[in-house]
């Protein structure tokens, strides 16, 4: 499309898990484009509204849930691979996975109460070390903690957890995702 002469780009890519759009701009035109969007009233929201949404829809972050020494397996992304294609760079990788099984897989934690789990936390059961939360925070629209977490693939949902918040501890319930469903 083009906006005032600038040619740009449009992409609704669907990244937050919530309806709306994507708008790449030359950068030069990028202050003007602000403003007009600012002037049809709309309300501006910074990244941590943009990861709680992407988190309470349950999408992985790249660095987090996806990225090196992280499989589309185990990130329970096995449906965007089509291993009917043919030949593809690591699917010798992903095919020994699929025989032998995820030796962790994706799974959401819901946490009683208000205090949000953080990257890094360990999850344990019986005081045993599971797995760690990969993304946490408050989800404003449930009114408690959601995480991210690898954990052991066969772990049932409903399963009680804690979480090791460096050193106190937070009651958590292993969920399946998404943990807010579109247009909740």
């Amino acid at each position: 499309m083009v906006w005032e002469g600038a040619e740009c780009f449009v992409a609704g890519t669907g990244y937050t898990g919530e309806d709306g759009v994507e708008i790449h701009v030359p950068g030069e035109r990028a202050v003007a484009l602000w403003r007009a969007i600012l002037a049809l009233g709309v309300t501006p929201a910074g990244l941590g509204a943009r990861d709680t949404l992407r988190l309470e829809a349950g999408l992985v972050l790249h660095g987090h849930e996806l990225g090196p020494g992280i499989t589309s397996l185990q990130a329970g992304l096995d449906w965007v691979v089509r291993f009917d294609k043919g030949d593809f760079r690591g699917r010798e990788v992903l095919d020994a996975e699929r025989r032998r099984g995820v030796a962790r897989l994706l799974r959401g934690l819901a946490v009683e109460g208000r205090r949000p789990p953080r990257a890094g936390y360990r999850v344990l059961i019986d005081g045993a070390a599971i797995g760690e939360v990969t993304s946490g925070n408050f989800s404003p629209v449930l009114g408690h903690g959601i995480a991210l977490a690898f954990l052991p693939p066969g772990l049932e949902t409903g399963t009680k957890v804690v979480i090791d918040a460096r050193g106190n501890t937070l009651d958590a319930e292993v969920v399946d995702l998404p943990f807010v469903g579109k247009h909740a």
